[in-house]
């Protein structure tokens, strides 16, 4: 039986990948900050699934956070054959007048933490010549986007990697996948600070077990990439393809400022 790590696994789309693993009996090794939630989600998927899961309760922001998580892996014996990056967050508003630490904590968890864990497992995946690694990215990635400065630079920097990863390690028989999901029924506009009227403005949106669906058939396809979402998600993605740089930011700070 296969063993899945997956990040930000309390909520959302975190949460939706453990409960579809689960029912593919897979074993999995649960990662967020809060332990009242994640101990909850492993009894329910431990006794509906018959399946072994983990709990490490860790702040991925934290020095060493991802050091601390393998060899929590190591000491338990646990090969990770199955990597989902998926922990992240976003913060709307004029990056000049957002908390400073907020933003750096972003960047942190959005992209340090997922190199960093990346790079711990995938050498013991070369090694094997098997095992899997998802990353959680976002429409986002493919344009900037004034008042999500941040984050959209996140997760650009996910979406390159992510791709780099999969031409490299093919011929190692190592699986990477980046998913770009569209909006999605999860806690992100909270998080973020949106305004409530830019929410309401928002159409098609997605679930979190449409975007682990769409993941995991295109992993298995031994996609590098995936859109997930309505037709007008990837129609955006593909956006900075036809239009000026500095066109597509003019309009898309028109659509974004509240």
């Amino acid at each position: 039986m296969s063993t899945a790590l997956i990040t930000g696994a309390s909520s959302g789309i975190g949460e939706a990948f453990a409960k579809e693993l689960a029912a593919r009996q897979t074993n999995l090794v649960l990662v967020a900050r809060s332990a009242e939630k994640l101990h909850q989600l492993a009894q329910e998927l431990q006794a509906q699934n018959n399946i072994q899961v983990e709990v490490i309760v860790k702040d991925l922001t934290e020095p060493n956070a991802a050091a601390d998580v393998f060899d929590i892996t190591k000491t338990k014996g646990l090969t990770i054959d199955l990597l989902i990056n998926n922990a992240g967050f976003g913060d709307y508003g004029d990056f000049a007048e957002r908390d400073g630490e907020r933003q750096v904590k972003m960047v942190q968890l959005n992209v340090l933490a997922l190199v960093d864990l990346t790079h711990r497992f995938l050498p013991l995946m070369r090694q094997r010549r098997s095992g899997s690694i998802i990353n959680v990215s976002s429409i986002a990635a493919f344009q900037p986007i004034p008042y999500l400065s941040v984050y959209a630079a996140s997760k650009a920097f996910v979406l390159s990697f992510s791709e780099a990863l999969w031409a490299e390690n093919r011929k190692y028989g190592v699986r990477v996948l980046v998913v770009c999901p569209g909006p999605t029924e999860t806690n992100f506009f909270t998080e973020a600070s949106f305004p409530t009227a830019f929410t309401s403005k928002t159409s098609k949106v997605s679930t979190s077990e449409e975007v682990v669906n769409d993941a995991l058939k295109a992993l298995a396809k031994g996609e590098p990439t995936v859109v997930s979402g309505s037709l007008l998600s990837k129609v955006i993605t593909n956006m900075p393809r036809f239009l000026p740089r500095e066109t597509l930011v003019h309009i898309l700070e028109k659509q974004f400022k509240a």
